[in-house]
């Protein structure tokens, strides 16, 4: 099997996972979310101790302690990450498995907003057009839900932040993930110290299947994170672009399937306009990539293991970013 299509393979297998976690979180409970992200914190960090430990990489540490600056930008990754984590297995457990795909359909429409308003990058009529797409989508999503859908504003805000500071980092991903789970395991242990004082804990107390699976928390955010940055470095970006649907596809087909929550015509509206929005992105980028292969060859890009973004030398019009859900790193 070539490289390419391992790394596909492995691709799909990070976004199938990422995907599935709605039917993951509901089988922890009584913990509550914050209960539930403090151990998927604590045993992440542990997971990632071993993985290190194992292939002998700790030289790279040093050089980070010695960089206050990187230390406060992975300081805030982390923090981002950990609102991305926390609001979506709240959203999952509060039976809002929709709504959580909503939020990583729009992290890609996000993400261009930081581009436009932060980079001052400018776009291409057709990716206006997708943004007001999207615009319009909130608008109608706003009134089928007769609420603000803040679940999907949060994921899709502190995601495409976190996706936005892990590509100016450049740390390959193993070294990321450990350093982000590092900065958070003090608060996340601190916390369930807490719990257990306080007699309000569930772990060890709601029998073993439920320890063990608050134990898996980190493994199963390890792995698919493992398997994306080997798909990363050896599958094209446009692929990469295309296998970001595949996790809020799976969401929102457990969420309106398994759970059976309602869709009535308003969001189904809603959400037809936010997959039209992406289709639009899908076929400029399409376009605008086969268009630069015809003018002048295009520089091999480098692919950052945990956002999916292109790392090649900056353009002042606005790419159609691919960013890995942690979901987690989608979900």
């Amino acid at each position: 099997m070539g490289s390419e299509r391992r790394g596909l393979l492995l691709g799909m297998t990070a976004y199938v996972i990422w995907g599935l976690f709605p039917l993951y979180w509901p089988h922890v409970k009584p913990a509550g979310a914050v209960e539930i992200l403090a151990h998927r914190m604590t045993w992440s960090l542990l997971c990632m101790v071993v993985l290190l430990a194992a292939l002998k990489q700790w030289a790279w540490i040093r050089e980070i302690l010695r960089t206050p600056a990187k230390i406060a930008t992975i300081t805030l990754a982390a923090v981002m990450i950990s609102i991305n984590w926390g609001t979506y297995i709240y959203g999952v457990n509060h039976d809002q498995v929709v709504e959580t795909s909503l939020g990583y359909f729009i992290t890609p429409l996000v993400l261009i907003g930081i581009g436009v308003v932060v980079l001052g990058e400018r776009l291409r009529p057709v990716q206006w057009a997708a943004v007001a797409l999207g615009v319009a989508a909130v608008v109608v999503l706003i009134v089928a839900y007769g609420r603000v859908p803040w679940i999907a504003l949060t994921l899709a805000a502190s995601f495409a932040t976190y996706g936005y500071i892990k590509k100016r980092m450049n740390l390959p991903a193993t070294h990321s993930m450990a350093v982000e789970t590092a900065v958070m395991f003090l608060p996340a242990l601190g916390y369930l110290t807490w719990l257990a004082w306080a007699g309000e804990a569930t772990f060890g107390h709601e029998g073993a299947p439920q320890a063990l699976l608050l134990m898996t928390a980190g493994l199963i955010t390890v792995i698919p994170m493992l398997c994306f940055a080997v798909a990363a470095n050896t599958v094209p970006l446009s692929r990469i672009g295309m296998l970001q649907y595949l996790a809020p596809i799976i969401q929102f087909g457990i969420g309106v399937a398994v759970y059976h929550e309602p869709m009535p015509a308003s969001r189904w509206a809603g959400f037809g306009l936010v997959w039209a929005a992406l289709a639009v992105l899908t076929y400029d980028a399409i376009r605008q990539s086969r268009r630069d292969r015809t003018v002048a060859p295009v520089p091999a890009a480098r692919v950052s293991a945990d956002t999916g973004a292109a790392t090649t030398a900056p353009s002042r019009e606005v790419p159609v970013v691919a960013v890995a859900p942690e979901k987690e790193t989608t979900a």
